[in-house]
């Protein structure tokens, strides 16, 4: 079988990693990959938003299935190009990409299907000073968010009106880009984050296990933003009865919603939820694996991928029997001096070859120069560990740490703690 994995980061390596896990003959390709891909698999030096040359180069090898990573390429239409050639391609149409190209349009499908989330309202580019007006009609912190994808920084919590505004004439005069035409303001909720993932094959959502990821730079969630710095599964604050919450306020309603709109939904769900007093709301949707979650959550997976993502595909969802190891599971990114806001490239990385052969190592910002791995980005490398608990998969994970080094590196000491 030969198996087209879409994107670069830590998130394709481990796609890539679970695939093999289970095929162990399958011939993988990655596009455009990193440094950890080049030395397991097959490196296509394609960028991951080069839709028609990934088609020319799927339909050239007569690739068997693609599974889709990044967000980019599914909002610019990816799936919809190979199923016009007759590739089988996981991953929602640029249709239902929207819940993750638009946050307005996920705020309004939530408004109209009933399901919790924090108040909000919604600015175009003509409508500046109403915006700015508007902004004190919410309590503080206030959430000033750009409706288009910005990379993960499109995302501001403010401290202050004066803040606020001066954040929406920004995003408004092209900080981000096309990502802010449209500005959704957001009622700041309070409580415990955590990320669903679901399996969803547009009549049936099937949940995977649950995680929780660490965004803030620093430790005791302090810093900057990022894309994620570490993570856990599963995620405590998802206890049973949180979870019959979730499947009849959130899930029910979601796929209800998805079929009442015409909205042929076949991919992954990320839900990212706030939970408070066992009362769960919707924070945002993604419409692919999240990173790191991923690395948290795939390692942990003891049922074939492919098979799961097939099903999805051909609307059989239902017939599969997921199983899931019941050893927990912690997950570490280490990153590149500078990061969030700048990243440092061309170091060597050492000791990678002297890891546990249990410990999961993936890829995410590295290059292969010879026989070299340097780095290549911010995040620059995850490793996992599974264990009969969070307290050993931890301490895992951070003596691993001890064995890889490089310039500036930078990595979290409280994730799991």
């Amino acid at each position: 079988m030969k198996v087209l994995i879409v994107g670069n980061g830590g998130r394709e390596s481990a796609i890539a990693d679970t695939v093999k896990r289970f095929h162990t003959d399958a011939q993988i390709f990655v596009a455009p990959g990193n440094g950890g891909t080049a030395k397991a698999f097959t490196n296509v030096p394609i960028a991951a938003d080069q839709i028609d040359a990934l088609a020319e180069f799927a339909k050239d090898e007569q690739i068997d299935f693609t599974i889709v990573g990044p967000e980019v390429p599914l909002v610019l239409g990816i799936v919809d190009r190979f199923e016009a050639l007759g590739i089988k391609v996981f991953g929602p149409n640029k249709v239902c990409a929207q819940f993750e190209g638009s946050k307005r349009f996920t705020k309004e499908f939530l408004m109209r299907n009933d399901i919790p989330t924090a108040k909000y309202a919604s600015f175009n580019s003509d409508e500046v000073e109403a915006c700015v007006a508007e902004v004190e009609n919410f309590s503080l912190p206030v959430v000033v968010k750009a409706d288009g994808l910005a990379a993960g920084k499109g995302v501001l919590i403010c401290e202050s009106y004066e803040d606020a505004k001066k954040e929406i004439r920004e995003i408004f005069s092209g900080k981000f880009e096309g990502a802010g035409d449209t500005i959704v303001l957001e009622e700041f909720l309070t409580g415990i984050e955590a990320s669903l993932l679901c399996f969803v094959d547009g009549k049936t959502i099937v949940p995977m296990e649950t995680a929780r990821d660490y965004k803030r730079a620093l430790d005791d969630d302090k810093g900057l933003n990022t894309g994620g710095m570490g993570g856990f599964s599963p995620n405590p604050i998802i206890t049973a009865d949180v979870k019959k919450v979730i499947d009849k306020k959130i899930l029910e309603p979601i796929i209800t919603g998805f079929q009442k709109e015409n909205l042929d939904f076949k991919g992954v769900l990320f839900i990212g939820l706030m939970i408070e007093n066992g009362e769960p709301k919707v924070l945002e949707f993604n419409v692919r694996f999240g990173d790191p979650e991923t690395q948290s959550v795939l390692p942990r997976l003891k049922t074939d991928l492919i098979e799961i993502c097939n099903a999805c595909i051909e609307g059989r969802l239902d017939e599969i029997n997921m199983e899931w190891d019941e050893r927990q599971s912690v997950t570490l990114v280490m990153s590149s001096k500078g990061y969030p806001e700048t990243s440092h490239k061309g170091d060597v990385i050492e000791g990678l070859d002297t890891l546990n052969p249990e410990t999961y190592l993936f890829h995410a910002g590295t290059k292969k120069v010879g026989d070299e791995i340097q780095t290549d980005g911010g995040r620059v490398l995850a490793i996992t560990s599974l264990a009969g608990n969070l307290e050993e998969a931890r301490a895992n994970v951070y003596e691993e740490l001890k064995k890889i080094r490089f310039y500036g590196m930078q990595y979290r000491t409280d994730i799991a703690k």
